[in-house]
């Protein structure tokens, strides 16, 4: 379909109203081993993206485990769709056990040509409310590609760091991610789909599962500091069973470089603004 077809889907707009449900916060806690916030508290950074899923029946998937394209996102039949990054601002958080709001809007369509063919970026925004007040504000960016080998390399080495953490991306924690998240996109679970059909090695490791585990490595590696937005990208898919590192540096007041990678190079690229909580409380 020509690019100025699609451009119909600009301003598509659908909204999501949510129980941020104590029960599902102990699944993604239990999932990424961490404590669970009682009804109350805040949930932590990106935990979000395990709300708000609309339950479509088997019917109105796609071959891929997507639902169907057409409807609130564009049609990109023949084409494997890929999370390439966003942007996300950490207004507040969101409170445990308290209902709340998303709006979502097609903001852009744009088609690219890359080495590996025609490449359709969809940007969609999504607004975040709890009790009438905005909470998260971010815009993700999915790609639709051409089927085409996967880039599982990059001819550059990991960036120095001060901080690291070692993941173990096995198929049982990308499943529960999945289930988690109501994530029904067979590469990260159905190995002859993402093997014969997409042609990657094996299990790819979701991009939001990445960025939340950089983000939680640099939360643990600076307990001072509030995140106040976030900006990441994808670079080239991580697979199943094979460790890579988490990693991350200061590099000006208020900002942090992170990156997940491992032997092959850099994989996920992100930038953390951030306010030093000690330095607000000593001016109080």
């Amino acid at each position: 379909m020509p690019s100025n077809a699609l451009e119909r889907w600009i301003g598509n707009r659908e909204q999501s109203t949510d129980h941020i449900d104590s029960a599902l916060v102990a699944r993604v806690a239990a999932t990424f081993g961490k404590p669970c916030p009682a009804p109350g508290e805040p949930l932590p950074p990106l935990w979000h993206w395990a709300f708000f899923q609309n339950p479509l029946p088997g019917a109105q998937l796609g071959g891929d485990g997507h639902p169907t394209r057409g409807g609130f996102l564009p049609p990109a039949e023949d084409r494997n769709r890929m999370w390439a990054g966003g942007r996300v601002e950490f207004l507040q958080s969101l409170k445990v056990g308290i209902k709340a709001q998303r709006v979502s809007t097609v903001t852009d369509i744009q088609e690219k040509h890359g080495r590996t063919g025609s490449l359709l970026f969809v940007t969609v925004q999504h607004d975040y409310s709890q009790a009438g007040e905005l909470a998260i504000r971010e815009a993700q960016d999915i790609v639709y590609r051409q089927p085409s080998p996967p880039k599982l390399s990059l001819d550059e080495p990991m960036p120095a760091a001060e901080w690291s953490q070692t993941v173990d991306p096995d198929p049982v924690l990308l499943f529960r991610y999945s289930a988690v998240t109501f994530n029904g996109h067979r590469i990260h679970y159905d190995w002859p789909y993402v093997t014969d059909t997409e042609g990657y090695p094996g299990l790819v490791v979701h991009g939001p599962l990445i960025a939340t585990l950089q983000l939680q490595a640099f939360c643990e590696a600076n307990p001072q500091a509030r995140p106040t937005s976030m900006r990441y990208r994808g670079l080239r898919p991580l697979i199943a069973d094979k460790p890579f590192q988490t990693t991350g540096r200061i590099v000006d007041d208020g900002i942090a470089e992170l990156t997940a990678g491992n032997e092959d190079g850099p994989a996920h690229r992100a930038t953390v603004e951030f306010k030093d909580t000690e330095d607000q409380e000593s001016r109080s």
